[in-house]
Order: C-alpha cells, then sequence, then structure tokens
C-alpha cells in the first residue's frame, strides 16, 4: 500500500470521530521493556503494516516492547488508548503531501482544519501533528518558503496554546514525492528559523534525506536543534534497514542520541520479509544502542 493512499483513506473516518467526539478510552496494557540503557524511544508508521488489523498490530507492539506508533489519527485513538500504545505523530489535518502550506489559496481551509484538530490531538494527550509543504507546481523555493511562513504563523497561536508541535516532514522529490517543495534540509530549516517557535519542527526522515543529499549524521549534529521526530528505512528500496541497503543505523542511532534527543524514532520500511513483525523487531533492535 502507498503511503499517500493510506493517509488519505483515513481522512473520513477522523472527520466523523471528531463530530462524534468517539474517543473512548480503556484501561491500557504495559508495553515490553526494552533492553536497559537503550537510548532510543521507539516507534513505528502503521501504513507499512496495513495489511494487519490494527487491533492485533498494536498487541504485536506490546509484545514488543515497542511504546509507540505514528501516522494515526482520531479513528484510531481509541485502540491505542486500549494498548496503552501512544501515538508519537498523529495525521488527520490538511490535504495531503501534494497540496500544503506554500500555496496561499488554502491558507483559509487548512488553517480552519488544523485550528480544529489541534485540540483533538491535545485532548488525547498527544502532541505531534505531521504537515507538508506540498510540490512546487512552477512555485519558485523562497516563494513557497514566505508562503509557508504566511499561512503556518496563523496557526502557531493556536498549537503553542494547546503544547502540539506541527512537525513538516523533508521527503525526496527525486523517486517518491516528485516535486515536493520540503526535500532538503536548508529549506526547512530556514522555514523554522522564520516561525521562530518551538512548537514548528521537522520531521527529518533518513530514508528521504539519504536520497536527496546524503550526509545524514552530519546534518544531524549540525541542525538537530529543528528536528523534532525521525523516520528510518533502508536505501535503495525503502525496505529492511540492515546489511542489505547502504546506511548504516547504529552509528546514525548513536549520533541522534548524542544530541540528548528525547522524541520518537519511528521504524518506516516497507517490510520484503513474509514474517512482517519479525522484521519489524529486526529494525527495532538494530537502533537500539
Amino acid at each position: 500500500m502507498k503511503r499517500r493512499n493510506f493517509l488519505q483513506q483515513g481522512a473520513a473516518a477522523s472527520a466523523a470521530l471528531i463530530s462524534t467526539g468517539a474517543l473512548g478510552a480503556s484501561s491500557p496494557k504495559t508495553p515490553a521493556a526494552r533492553p536497559a540503557g537503550n537510548r532510543i524511544n521507539h516507534s513505528v508508521c502503521y501504513w507499512c503494516y496495513g495489511s494487519i488489523p490494527l487491533d492485533t498490530f498494536l498487541g504485536h507492539l506490546v509484545e514488543l516492547g515497542i511504546p509507540a506508533i505514528d501516522l494515526v489519527g482520531p479513528e484510531e485513538f481509541p485502540l491505542l488508548k486500549k494498548h496503552g500504545i501512544h501515538a508519537s505523530m498523529c495525521w488527520g489535518a490538511g490535504k495531503g503531501i501534494v497540496d500544503g502550506w506554500n500555496n496561499p489559496k488554502l491558507h483559509d481551509e487548512l488553517v480552519a482544519d488544523y485550528t480544529e484538530k489541534i485540540p483533538l490531538i491535545a485532548e488525547a494527550g498527544y502532541t505531534n501533528l505531521i504537515c507538508f509543504s506540498g510540490n512546487r507546481f512552477g512555485m519558485d523555493d523562497l516563494v513557497g518558503l514566505q508562503h509557508c511562513v504566511e499561512g503556518l504563523s496563523r496557526i502557531m497561536p493556536v498549537a503553542e496554546k494547546y503544547g502540539v508541535v506541527l512537525q513538516m516532514e523533508l521527503l525526496n522529490s527525486k523517486v517518491d514525492h516528485k516535486d515536493y517543495m520540503c526535500d532538503n534540509t536548508l529549506w526547512g530549516v530556514e522555514l523554522c528559523r522564520r516561525l521562530g517557535t518551538e512548537h514548528f519542527k521537522l520531521l527529518y526522515d533518513i530514508y528521504h534525506m539519504q536520497i536527496m543529499e546524503g550526509d545524514v549524521i552530519r546534518n544531524i549534529r549540525e541542525y538537530h536543534p529543528y528536528f523534532g521526530h525521525y523516520h528510518t528505512g533502508g536505501n535503495p528500496g525503502r525496505h529492511e534497514i540492515d546489511e542489505t541497503q547502504e546506511l548504516y543505523y547504529p552509528a546514525i542511532m548513536r549520533a541522534i542520541a548524542d544530541t540528548g534527543f528525547t522524541g520518537h524514532v519511528a521504524q518506516e520500511f516497507i517490510p520484503s520479509w513474509e514474517d512482517k513483525i519479525a522484521a519489524l523487531k529486526q529494525g527495532v533492535t538494530i537502533c537500539d544502542i
């Protein structure tokens, strides 16, 4: 399943739950403990495992000691509460990856949508909400940057009021998301600087940035104050993060931990193994440092 399609399919359900307030709650279970001394807070992106029912998948996370999950919306919150799994990166606001904050014609709609969703995220006890720049469609990057500043500045007071952090994801425009504007670290960092708030950060996707610019560890060390979240993935192919690909994740995890980062690192590789849960376990174990 394509990530873009996975995110889009939940929008209607999310809106319905907002209108009914059907978030629910139940007594949580306690995820198994990770190895003593581990310095990484683990998470996982559910879309990579979308063939497994969420209730079943969350049970696997409890067994593996993975305390959090990424890219879930209000319709999934009741199940997360049931299993005691944290939503480390929420979604459900906006129009997706292609149509984002760089388009001023969408600002009124985006502001209204995020204004509605941010309190819901906070009410559920979560902090991070994903957002996207949108595609260029021929727009100059500096023009798009200013448009993002203008639009996001309108919603930042709401995010600050509710303690929610908007996180714009860095994606590659070479392989997976052609024409996407926020496709390099420096553009994203400049956006953070212009907004000037701790309630806006970058979701640094290691797989995507390896494709676009490489130099992953150096960029983590230099720009980590602007990174609020991390995603993994093997390159090339976006599969397992083991010796079958070119990145050495133990060193990358040490670099992240050495910055003092206390957020989450989410596995976002597409399992090629028949046993998807075994592949996830391997990925998390590789990142245990």
